[in-house]
């Protein structure tokens, strides 16, 4: 996926599931939107330029996935969660 698209922000909801994950460096089952699948531990929020990122440790390396980019993720204290924009 291109970097230079606009940003889309996600639901309100769904970013709070992130945070929450975040804050207790939960393990996410990960779809992005280009069919990536990934298991990373969620770490951090990062807002930079107006565009928000989930910050993720895959197997002791560290990515910024940008929120408009996943499709879903999932965790058995969430359920599957499927990513939707802001309305």
């Amino acid at each position: 996926m291109l970097t230079n698209e606009a940003y889309k922000p996600i639901n309100c909801d769904d970013y709070d599931n992130l945070e929450l994950a975040c804050q207790n460096n939960w393990m996410l089952v990960l779809a992005l939107k280009n069919g990536e699948q990934l298991k990373a531990k969620a770490t951090d929020m990062v807002s930079r330029k107006n565009v928000e990122y989930l910050a993720i440790d895959l197997s002791g390396e560290v990515r910024e996935l940008r929120l408009d980019h996943i499709a879903s993720f999932s965790h058995p204290e969430l359920g599957t969660v499927v990513v939707s924009e802001s309305d």
